[in-house]
């Protein structure tokens, strides 16, 4: 397992750490073997039309700390993103049992333009002052942004000096957009942080099993309870000292390798927390494997069989009725790399074909270095291989183009703004933005019986198709999808 070093500020981006690649075309098996074989090269693009940013993803991890505050220190427009997490907050509650959601703590130091000439650490300091007095909060989170990262503002220093004043963790994150073209280096910012400040080392072993996710629904707690455990959610609707006693679990799960890999080995690597190695539980396969490996963890693997058992009985019958309507149906997925292979692994199941796929990102291998935490190898094992597999870090005029050419009967997104393009390709899309939705065997009839669904519901997309206009020219969808990819070496 590769050391990961909470002793410095910042954590190394993706591309460093994990030789990830945004750009790749070709199919999911031959993306496999190459990650297997070590030959990974980058393949850039001559011309690119949008990114992620690291600043919105390490935000969706802190903003969602119940008793924190964040900071985003930069112009006031880089805080955009904070209060869309804020909302997310707010309506999912919800589904997590969250009865009385917190109102959201989010401040800017509004760099402007005097202050990138002087610098904003007086601001800085000014900010977390203004912001410990006002609301009391038991953490505050800084996120950097471009502006404060070029100025070279001594964001750690800072913080560590209010931290000894006020008597709270100020937590600095670095993950300024330019320092990664990989989005989800952003998440490990916002966890490298956690780990560093909020953890701290355990004093008894609780009969809790973390659960590092987004923001989806409570589909955990049925299945801990039957091995006798309850889960602790990291981070939506966590607070400061539930996250303190994170350290405290016996296990670590994850939605997403993606996103839970670095906090996981993290626990892990300091605390002794062992961390599932299997993927998430989405198809039979998986579902399989994960709920085996967590039985023989928690020493009780006749509990797993049991659940197993139950539920082949349960939801089997239904699955093969959903089978029965969707084979023979065809699909794209568009999704984060860890998700997006969770996507296709629940299509497949259910008899779909998948014709392709535009994955945000691949890591060759995830920072626990497991394989069995491989969720695309997984998949070409278990169900086949994809064509028209391509890594892109949000390249929607690629996705426009390959939907026009394929006309799948249904596009899958894992993100809002991904789906209006096959609509008004007049292509029925389906976005569901709980990632644990489509878990286990109820989850693949939940999720089946959405795609029946959208399916039969297609009246909108077809009359948008005939009334939308297309802003890509047909010059450009009459282009070979990958015309500004470089060739592979």
């Amino acid at each position: 397992m590769p050391k990961i070093n909470l002793d410095v500020p910042a954590v190394a981006v993706r591309e460093v750490r994990l030789n990830t690649i945004t750009g790749f075309q070709g199919t999911a098996g031959e993306l496999v073997t190459a990650a297997r074989c070590g030959g990974m090269p980058d393949r850039s693009r001559s011309f690119s039309q949008c990114l992620g940013c690291g600043t919105a993803q390490a935000a969706c991890m802190v903003t969602l700390v119940q008793d924190g505050a964040v900071i985003s220190h930069g112009p006031v427009g880089c805080s955009s993103c904070l209060h869309e997490f804020a909302f997310t907050y707010r309506v999912n509650a919800p589904q997590r049992g969250v009865e009385k959601p917190t109102q959201r703590k989010i401040y800017s130091t509004n760099l402007n333009e005097e202050d990138t000439v002087f610098g904003g650490n007086q601001k800085l300091e000014e900010t977390i002052r203004t912001v410990y007095d006002r609301d009391r909060p038991k953490a505050i989170f800084i996120i950097t942004t471009c502006a404060s990262g070029i100025i070279g503002d001594d964001v750690e220093g800072v913080a560590s000096d209010v931290e000894s004043e006020i008597g709270i963790p100020v937590v600095a994150i670095f993950c300024e957009g330019f320092r990664s073209k990989v989005w989800t280096s952003g998440f490990d910012a916002g966890y490298h942080g956690v780990a560093r400040k909020l953890l701290k080392p355990p004093t008894e072993r609780r009969k809790i099993i973390n659960v590092i996710n987004f923001w989806g629904s409570d589909v955990f707690t049925k299945w801990f309870r039957r091995f006798g455990y309850e889960a602790n959610f990291i981070t939506p609707y966590a607070t400061v000292d539930s996250l303190a006693h994170a350290s405290e679990a016996v296990a670590s799960v994850q939605a997403c390798a993606t996103l839970g890999s670095y906090l996981s080995s993290a626990l892990e690597q300091e605390f002794g927390v062992k961390a599932i190695r299997n993927a998430a539980p989405h198809g039979i396969p998986a579902t399989d494997r994960w709920l085996r490996e967590l039985g023989e963890l928690l020493e009780q693997p006749e509990v797993a069989e049991r659940i197993i058992e139950e539920e082949r009985a349960e939801f089997l019958p239904q699955i093969e009725a959903l089978r029965a309507k969707l084979t023979g149906k065809t699909a794209y997925v568009t999704a984060g790399a860890g998700h997006g292979h969770s996507l296709l692994a629940v299509l497949s199941e259910l008899g779909m074909r998948a014709q392709g796929a535009g994955i945000f990102h691949h890591d060759p291998i995830n920072d626990n270095e497991f394989e069995e935490s491989d969720a695309l190898a997984h998949f070409v094992r278990d169900y086949g291989d994809v064509p028209n597999y391509n890594v892109c870090n949000k390249q929607e005029f690629e996705l426009v183009n390959m939907l026009n050419r394929i006309q799948p009967d249904i596009l899958f997104a894992r993100h809002g703004g991904m789906t209006l393009w096959g609509a008004k390709l007049g292509i029925p899309s389906l976005l569901i933005g709980d990632e644990h939705f489509s878990m286990g065997y109820e989850g693949l009839v939940k999720y089946g019986e959405r795609i029946v669904e959208t399916l039969e519901n297609d009246e909108f997309v077809t009359n948008l198709k005939a009334h939308a206009i297309n802003p890509y020219t047909k010059w450009w969808l009459e282009q070979p999808t990958f015309t500004f990819l470089e060739t592979a070496s």
